[in-house]
């Protein structure tokens, strides 16, 4: 293989390394004091920092840099232009609470974690058994992750929290989409995706918000469902549907919405009855940062349909781009 100059790449292993494996892609660096078992699989042109461990169930992609004091133990797969920044742990154990019933287990094989495509991992993250690193995530240093972390976002803190998501989009006035100042609809970069700010009357009896079905809401409702009670960590939606369209309302307390169509995203704020958002079908989205008292109510244009459902962002990319084609 040659590099934007033609040279081809050469794979070096500095003379203090120990490197068992003979699964090694071309110009792959490995420093002084690493050790490779035997049964590794490291890809092309990667990094391998002094001083780290890979075992021998451990799969390495292409472009991957592992700085300096990382120990890669078995049940792990690193796909390709991966970072993971210095002294970050990957555990292969899940935690044991000791018992004088139980007898010692037999071995057996660690669950797998899978840190997928362009993820990168901040200096001394402690990344739990078991888990899935989105593509593109972000951990931030010193992190302790104990749940699967979703795509492109940013999760920081011990235990891990979901603090914002990469690419949402930045309007001039700050950074989220704010709804009209007056009754309207403003269009998002996101295709077919609209933020409105419905209608409300107040007096001395109190405040009324409201929206019409074919005016507000661009379609005939056939299910509503609300959402309330999530701890601000958690994270709902990650989704999208083939034919349903939605209509949001955080009618209660603040959520942050996420919405993709495959080439754009936004980040919006949703804050009391009356701001709504619109959201046609094949958008991905995202709900989470609900504030202790947010209650998210959903109107859909179909009855539920799990098949209706895209649960995997690669499968969804892959429509969108199918559809682009012609080719769906």
């Amino acid at each position: 293989m040659a590099d934007v100059s033609g040279k081809k790449q050469v794979t070096f292993f500095h003379p203090q390394a120990i490197v068992e494996s003979n699964s090694i892609g071309e110009g792959t660096h490995i420093s002084a004091f690493a050790h490779v078992l035997a049964g590794a699989r490291i890809g092309r042109e990667c990094q391998i920092g002094d001083h780290v461990f890979i075992e021998s169930d451990v799969q390495i992609g292409h472009h991957v840099t592992i700085k300096c004091g990382v120990q890669l133990w078995n049940g792990l797969t690193v796909e390709d232009d991966v970072f993971i920044g210095p002294n970050a742990t990957f555990t292969n154990d899940p935690p044991v609470h000791p018992s004088p019933a139980l007898a010692p287990t037999p071995a057996r094989t660690p669950a797998r974690t899978v840190v997928r495509r362009g993820a990168s991992i901040g200096a001394n993250a402690t990344i739990l058994p078991g888990l899935t690193i989105g593509a593109g995530a972000m951990i931030g240093a010193g992190a302790v992750v104990v749940g699967d972390v979703p795509a492109r976002t940013v999760v920081e803190g011990n235990p891990a929290r979901i603090v914002s998501y990469i690419g949402a989009a930045v309007e001039v006035e700050g950074p989220l989409a704010e709804p009209p100042p007056q009754e309207g609809v403003r269009a998002s970069r996101v295709k077919g995706v609209q933020l409105h700010r419905l209608p409300q009357r107040e007096d001395l009896r109190g405040h009324l918000s409201f929206g019409e079905v074919q005016r507000q809401i661009p379609f005939e409702i056939r299910r509503y469902f609300l959402v309330f009670g999530v701890s601000g960590e958690h994270v709902r939606g990650e989704h999208a549907h083939r034919t349903l369209q939605q209509f949001l309302i955080c009618t209660h307390g603040r959520c942050h919405i996420v919405a993709d169509d495959g080439v754009n995203r936004e980040e919006f704020i949703l804050a009391g009855p009356s701001t709504g958002l619109y959201l046609p079908p094949m958008i991905w989205s995202v709900q989470y940062r609900f504030s202790a008292d947010g209650v998210l109510l959903a109107f859909t244009s179909e009855y539920y349909d799990p098949d209706d459902y895209i649960r995997d962002h690669t499968e969804f990319l892959a429509l969108v781009r199918g559809s682009e084609a012609g080719e769906i």
